[in-house]
């Protein structure tokens, strides 16, 4: 049975077998993508609670942290320009927030097979020779990065905890300039954390941005 695009099915004259499985096909695709979209977390959703090995091999559970008041989750990995340009600035929002029970927690969900350098023992070492004084996590299936629906790296997540409850209050960049920390005139995460601590909403217009970065490295099917 053969495939084809839409554009195809449209412009090509095809048997009535094919005609059906290319119709198959892209109602797949399209039932698919439906699904994915739908999976995604907005802010203000419940978000599930979740098990990833750490690299040293522990696995982490969010809701483990019991003192915690929320978490900085950040879809990062080794590779990105971007993701680099932010390790700094991740190491000092959980010197800042950690104390403050403001967890910042770091996944990675590349698929190694396509990004050389984002495998768990490349995340080892990247942990080690940066310091990182946060988690680092293996998103080995993917399954996280596409609950959240996380597409970039860095992409931020900032959870509000209640209790057994993770509600999403901030999606989106850490601040407006990824290359030059002198230049960041807005700083989306801490604006968005320092008014969670202090017992505030999040004013509306700044409960979500565009998350710049490289696109996480999907697992080809």
């Amino acid at each position: 049975m053969k495939f084809c695009t839409l554009n195809q099915y449209r412009t090509m004259k095809y048997n009535t077998m094919n005609r059906i499985g290319c119709f198959s096909f892209l109602l797949g695709s399209f039932w698919t993508l439906g699904l994915l979209l739908s999976a995604q977390y907005k802010v203000g959703d419940t978000v599930e609670d979740f098990s990833l090995k750490n690299v040293d091999g522990k696995e982490i559970s969010l809701l483990n942290h019991k003192e915690a008041k929320g978490f900085i989750v950040v879809f990062t990995c080794n590779t990105c320009p971007f993701s680099q340009a932010y390790e700094d600035r991740l190491i000092q929002l959980s010197e800042k927030y950690t104390p403050q029970n403001f967890h910042v927690i770091a996944i990675n969900s590349n698929d190694p097979e396509r990004s050389k350098g984002d495998s768990f023992e490349k995340m080892k070492e990247r942990h080690q020779n940066k310091k990182f004084n946060f988690p680092y996590l293996y998103d080995e299936t993917q399954e996280i990065a596409k609950k959240f629906g996380a597409n970039r790296t860095p992409h931020v997540y900032i959870l509000q905890k209640s209790g057994q409850v993770l509600q999403v209050a901030y999606i989106g960049a850490i601040d407006d300039n990824s290359w030059k920390v002198d230049k960041v005139k807005k700083k989306y995460v801490e604006n968005a954390v320092d008014y969670l601590i202090a017992g505030k909403p999040i004013p509306a217009e700044e409960k979500n941005t565009k998350a710049v970065g490289c696109s996480i490295k999907w697992r080809k099917s």
